[in-house]
């Protein structure tokens, strides 16, 4: 698998995963405070869509990850 599709895999289950944890309606709540994670990581999905830079496609990179 290719770096861009593993951010998408990355940014997806921290997002799932950080809901899981945050709503209260969920059966794995810990504290709304994990909403917080879910916006820093839409910030990030956002901020990458305009900059084209992606510190953990950087570090995947670097980690011998096909770039595609």
């Amino acid at each position: 698998m290719h770096a861009d599709r593993w951010v998408h895999v990355f940014a997806g289950t921290f997002v799932l995963v950080s809901l899981a944890l945050g709503v209260s309606a969920s059966p794995l709540f810990i504290s709304v405070n994990w909403l917080w994670f879910t916006a820093f990581v839409g910030a990030n999905l956002l901020q990458s869509g305009f900059t084209r830079f992606c510190l953990l496609e950087k570090i995947l990179l670097r980690l011998g990850v096909a770039r595609q």
